[in-house]
């Protein structure tokens, strides 16, 4: 799960400028949004680095918040 869509959109931010923020395709972006594709570790940094760069304050657990499902097997 990720939180992408949610984050860019209450920050009125659209995917457009969120993908040119990252260098990369409008539809690379979108797939991993709707979970089509799961990004890298690389990648999801990048992500959360430019969701900053563009005023949304968040970390890498924001974006991408660990299931309750593996915490409670950690635990």
């Amino acid at each position: 799960m990720n939180r992408i869509a949610d984050l860019r959109g209450a920050a009125k931010i659209p995917q457009v400028a969120l993908a040119v923020a990252l260098g990369w395709s409008q539809g690379r972006l979108s797939n991993y949004e709707a979970e089509r594709r799961t990004p890298s570790l690389v990648d999801s940094r990048a992500i959360t680095a430019a969701l900053n760069r563009l005023g949304v304050i968040c970390d890498l657990d924001d974006v991408f918040p660990i299931e309750e499902s593996l915490l409670q097997r950690a635990a």
